[in-house]
């Protein structure tokens, strides 16, 4: 990392967003993010990338419109094929911003500088978010039961704390434009009343499929 906080890091831009904490499964193929792997896996300061969210086109290929807010992804496991394939087991770490995309040669790259929480002085009610989530899994078991399956659980909300909000959204079905604006919070506060929006919306869509047809 250079002395204004600014470090480059390879990139890997989906059509999702990964959150801190996160599992990421990833099955590379590309000679591109072959090579990325190649080079995560011999750097000096650990194995990590940048997961970026591709805002317009396809993951393959090239071409895309990619976000500005990444999560630093730490691979744990790395597993080769025989056919020069890998497969990833990696995990959210910390947020980033983009200062600037380099060439794509040989993969995607971009100058980086790590973005934490704003500091804050007074505790976060969590009461808003957990209430809706209960709200949400009690039609998503009703929904369950329907269909003889067993009910979902989240035992996450039994002592949910300020730092497993990311941990609660990743568990949650959210879309990827309200796992931005999760990811986007500049604090705790913010991320807290952006899920809670977004479980407005969630839940409103499960009580939706419960009505008859």
């Amino acid at each position: 990392m250079s002395d204004t906080g600014v470090y480059e890091l390879p990139m890997f831009p989906l059509g999702s967003v990964l959150l801190p904490g996160e599992a990421l499964p990833l099955h590379v193929f590309e000679p591109r993010y072959r090579a990325m792997v190649d080079a995560c896996m011999a750097a000096d300061d650990g194995p990590r990338f940048g997961v970026v969210l591709i805002e317009r086109g396809h993951e393959v290929g090239g071409g895309d419109t990619r976000g500005d807010i990444v999560t630093v992804a730490e691979i744990g496991r790395c597993l080769p094929l025989p056919d020069g394939r890998y497969v990833l087991e990696c995990v959210g770490r910390t947020r980033a911003k983009v200062t600037e995309w380099l060439e794509d040669d040989p993969y995607p790259r971009a100058m980086l500088r790590d973005w934490p929480d704003e500091p804050r002085t007074v505790a976060v009610n969590l009461g808003p978010v957990v209430e809706r989530t209960r709200t949400l899994l009690d039609i998503l078991s009703e929904l369950a039961a329907a269909q003889g399956e067993a009910p979902p659980s989240l035992p996450i909300l039994d002592a949910l704390t300020e730092d497993d909000v990311f941990a609660l959204a990743a568990a949650l079905p959210l879309g990827p434009s309200d796992r931005l604006r999760i990811l986007a919070a500049p604090d705790v506060e913010a991320r807290v009343a952006a899920l809670a929006d977004a479980l407005d919306d969630v839940i409103a869509v499960a009580e939706f499929s419960r009505l008859p047809s």
